[in-house]
C-alpha cells in the first residue's frame, strides 16, 4: 500500500487475527467499488488496501430519519438492478471465494450458470449446514428439515424461487450494523458482495432490525416491483445467515435456523 497520511477523515480497518485470511480485505474493497459503481445506495469510499489494512472514508454517524430510510430503499433497489453476470458471481477482480466473518463464502466460476434455487441450496445453505452438523450444533432431524428446503430449491419450486429470475448486485451481509446513517443518508460498509436474489439483502436487514425498516422495505418494493409474497419468503432468505451464525456461535441460532427452514414448508 502506498503511504496514506493519518487523517480524522479516514478510517483504517485491520482484521482481527481470527478473521484474517489471504485476500479478505482485497475482496471487501472490490465489493465496495462494485457496489458503488451501481450508482444506487451510497458506499464508503476506498482509498487504499493491502493484506493488512483497508483505508476508507470515515463516516460521521447521525440518527436515521424516515425520509433517509425511504431514500435508502429506493437507492438499494437501483443497486440490485445493476445486476451481476450470474448467481454467485464475485466482484470484478476477486478470484476464488470471498468471506463472511471468519468463514469462506463460496462463489461460482465462469460457466457455472446455476438458477437461483440451485445456487442458494448448493453454495449458501449446504456448506454451512454440513459445518453445523459436523460441529454438533444440528442433529439429524434438524438437518433433514433444511435438506427438504434444499431439495425444493434444486427443483425450482416456484413458491421459493420467485423473484430470482436474474442475478441482482447484492451487498451480501446487509445487517443493520453494516448500514451507517450519515447526514447525507445511509452508507454501506463491510460487504460480502456477489450476484444473488434481491430479497436476500432485505431479509438480512430484517434479521436484526434496522431503523425505519418498514419504510426501507416499502420503498424498495415500490421501486423494484418486488413480487407478491416476499414477506412470506423472508425466513428462506434468512436461513443462510442463520446457518452462518450457527456455525460461528451455535446456541440459539441453531433453533432459529430450524424454525426458518420449517416456515418454508408453508410456502
Amino acid at each position: 500500500m502506498g503511504a496514506v497520511s493519518a487523517s480524522p477523515d479516514l478510517h483504517v480497518k485491520r482484521l482481527p487475527a481470527a478473521h484474517r485470511a489471504p485476500g479478505a480485505l482485497a475482496a471487501e474493497a472490490a465489493g465496495l467499488r462494485w457496489l458503488a459503481a451501481a450508482g444506487g445506495a451510497a458506499v464508503v469510499r476506498v482509498h487504499a488496501v493491502d493484506e493488512d489494512e483497508l483505508v476508507l472514508d470515515r463516516v460521521v454517524e447521525t440518527r436515521a430519519t424516515p425520509a433517509a430510510a425511504e431514500r435508502f430503499g429506493r437507492d438499494l433497489a437501483r443497486t440490485h438492478a445493476a445486476g451481476a453476470p450470474r448467481f454467485g458471481a464475485p466482484p470484478p477482480g476477486v478470484e476464488g471465494d470471498a468471506w463472511i466473518a471468519a468463514l469462506r463464502l463460496p462463489m461460482t466460476r465462469e460457466g457455472e450458470d446455476l438458477p437461483w434455487g440451485a445456487f442458494y441450496a448448493r453454495h449458501r445453505l449446504q456448506p454451512y449446514l454440513r459445518a453445523a452438523r459436523d460441529a454438533g450444533a444440528l442433529d439429524a432431524d434438524d438437518v433433514a428439515v433444511v435438506e427438504r428446503v434444499c431439495a425444493r430449491l434444486e427443483d425450482g419450486d416456484g413458491a421459493l424461487v420467485a423473484g430470482g429470475e436474474r442475478p441482482a448486485r447484492l451487498h451480501g451481509d446487509l445487517w443493520s450494523g453494516n448500514v451507517l446513517w450519515s447526514a447525507g443518508g445511509a452508507v454501506l460498509i463491510d460487504p460480502a458482495a456477489h450476484g444473488g436474489h434481491p430479497e436476500t439483502d432485505l431479509a438480512m436487514l430484517a434479521l436484526f432490525g434496522a431503523p425505519h425498516l418498514d419504510r426501507v422495505l416499502a420503498a424498495h418494493a415500490e421501486a423494484a416491483g418486488t413480487p407478491d409474497g416476499w414477506r412470506e419468503r423472508v425466513p428462506l432468505h434468512q436461513l443462510h445467515p442463520l446457518l452462518v451464525h450457527t456455525v460461528l456461535f451455535g446456541g440459539g441460532y441453531a433453533a432459529q435456523a430450524v424454525r426458518a427452514a420449517s416456515a418454508c414448508a408453508a410456502l
